[in-house]
């Protein structure tokens, strides 16, 4: 089960990875969104997980707001619109990245740490690679969580706006709209480079 200290010991530099795929929307803990859950690929049988997505040579996150409204002009010609909500999409996508993050399965420990010996990562912050990808798109047909680590939260309020920049500061709940993916390179004997392309919409 994730924690605290868990999320931490994941980041590989002082930000966490900008994007993490969740079963759940996980707990607010010390004002910080830590998934509820085992990481992908960990040791256990739990059919819920979190993905963590890996930042290399990732492409820039291309936000979409979306109103939905219902807007119609009066008979005296002004305009008048009834907001309904605000919804976003989102798509990202990847060069050349590793097919697989590790060339084996990670054992993380409590505490986030890996413990398993001769491992070797692919990913430049062990995030997840393209199988682990296309693994959790063939697996969610349905809507999951997406946390997000970005410069999004303003709150004047906030004693400390700019320390939530080290944490997940939205969780949106999506669905996968797209899923592309090419094989660019057959790579070294235990992994390939691929190129990939997620779109994604709020539910």
């Amino acid at each position: 089960m994730a924690t605290e200290q868990y999320m931490s010991n994941r980041i590989k530099y002082s930000r966490p990875q900008a994007i993490l795929f969740s079963d759940n929307p996980g707990s607010l803990v010390n004002g910080k969104y830590i998934p509820d859950l085992n990481e992908y690929g960990s040791s256990s049988n739990t059919n819920e997980q979190f993905l963590i997505l890996s930042d290399h040579n990732r492409a820039p996150i291309d936000f979409a707001p979306q109103r939905i409204e219902n807007r119609q002009r009066m008979i005296n010609g002004r305009m008048r619109s009834y907001h309904v909500a605000d919804k976003k999409a989102l798509s990202v996508s990847w060069q050349s990245l590793p097919s697989r993050a590790f060339n084996k399965d990670p054992l993380f420990n409590s505490s986030g740490v890996e413990t398993a010996s001769d491992l070797l990562e692919y990913t430049v912050d062990g995030g997840a690679g393209g199988v682990e990808l296309l693994d959790w798109y063939e697996n969610h047909t349905g809507t999951f969580y997406v946390f997000l680590s970005y410069d999004y939260a303003y709150d004047k309020a906030n004693a400390s706006p700019y320390g939530q920049l080290k944490q997940y500061n939205e969780v949106l709940e999506m669905y996968i709209a797209d899923f592309q993916y090419s094989v660019q390179k057959r790579g070294q004997t235990n992994h390939d480079l691929w190129d990939i392309t997620i779109s994604l919409e709020q539910a």
